[in-house]
């Protein structure tokens, strides 16, 4: 079956950077957009990025112009470059496969990876 595994999680100072990667297998990667999305602790699943088969790119708000999402259709693999972190990025970062609809919503996406945990303190 599909498979995600997200690495590149950690703790930081606030101002510092981090690069996520998620891994894909059993999946025609380059076919698929691809996306990120975030969940604090008490808070809901948030979208953060994604990144179309042709790679066109959407960023919430919050992360533009500090966050770049890019692919590597012969990896396999998304990344998400995070710069000028923030306290209020901390959170558990997923990705997932986008299977259509809108792209904000989780619902539009059909496989999750696990989650790798960003924390940035002040």
């Amino acid at each position: 079956q599909v498979q995600l595994v997200e690495s590149g999680g950690g703790l930081v100072q606030a101002g510092g950077s981090l690069r996520l990667s998620c891994a894909a297998s059993n999946l025609p990667f380059s076919r698929y957009a691809m996306g990120w999305f975030r969940q604090a602790p008490g808070k809901e699943r948030e979208f953060v990025s994604r990144i179309n088969s042709s790679g066109n790119t959407d960023y919430t708000d919050s992360v533009k112009g500090r966050f770049t999402i890019s692919r590597d259709n012969t990896k396999n693999t998304v990344s998400l470059q995070m710069n000028s972190l923030k306290p209020g990025d901390t959170a558990t970062y997923y990705c997932a496969v986008f299977m259509g609809g809108s792209y904000g919503s989780t619902k539009s996406y059909g496989y999750w990876g696990q989650g790798t945990q960003v924390t940035v303190s002040s």
